[in-house]
């Protein structure tokens, strides 16, 4: 028997986004399983590699058995890259995927930035800014450079799993049609909105997170059944 196969209930690691660490996912993990990798740029002080460095660092934290990757805003990149190589990846849930190719330019993404942030719940600042603080604006900033410009709706043509990109309903960082298009990039991609949402889900919708990370489990525990 293979390792994936001696492990029939797939392991749940989330990766924070840019710049945040373990305590972004700290609500999802009160309603649900599942472990925290994070990386440079991510709660971890650099020096943040590339793409495929990031992504190897991401899968030799994964145990051996099967697992399903949730990723928040700029982890969504290399979640992505992670489930298009390994095997042992056998569902991905991308919560607010950033890098819309239209917002590389710097007066761009400041200014999405800004009306998402207006959206947000502020009870989150103080929290926010100590995780910004613990990883640094100098790696922050190397992450951005680094992934950004990678092409996640190629790399998910390549994912054949159950994808599931979520977006909040007032999320200027993550368009609508942005992640519609990556939704449907990947063979077996489902798009879903939260209304009233922006940005944070991991820290302002737990609830809706957890739900649907719930239901793209019992999905794995139907086709391992099957």
């Amino acid at each position: 028997m293979s390792s994936l196969e001696a492990n029939p209930v797939p392991d749940v690691v989330c990766v924070p986004g840019l710049g945040l660490d373990e305590r972004s996912w700290a609500r999802v993990l009160r309603r649900t399983r599942g472990v925290v990798v994070r990386l440079p740029g991510m709660g971890v002080r650099g020096p943040v590699g590339t793409l495929p460095e990031l992504t190897d660092q991401l899968l030799a934290a994964l145990g051996p058995g099967r697992c399903v990757l949730v990723a928040h805003s700029q982890s969504c990149q290399v979640v992505a890259a992670a489930a298009a190589r390994d095997a042992r990846v056998v569902g991905v849930l991308l919560l607010g995927p950033t890098t819309d190719p239209r917002m590389r330019r710097m007066p761009v993404l400041a200014g999405r930035w800004a009306r998402t942030a207006v959206r947000e719940q502020w009870w989150q600042v103080p929290s926010i800014v100590a995780q910004w603080l613990r990883t640094g604006p100098r790696d922050m900033t190397a992450l951005w450079r680094r992934t950004a410009p990678d092409p996640i709706d190629e790399r998910l043509r390549r994912v054949d799993v159950p994808v599931v990109v979520v977006r909040g309903e007032r999320d200027a960082l993550c368009p609508r049609d942005w992640a519609v298009r990556l939704a449907g990039s990947a063979p077996r991609g489902r798009f879903v909105e939260l209304p009233g949402a922006a940005h944070m889900t991991p820290q302002t919708r737990p609830d809706d997170v957890a739900g649907l990370l719930a239901g793209l489990l019992a999905e794995m525990d139907e086709e391992q059944a099957g």
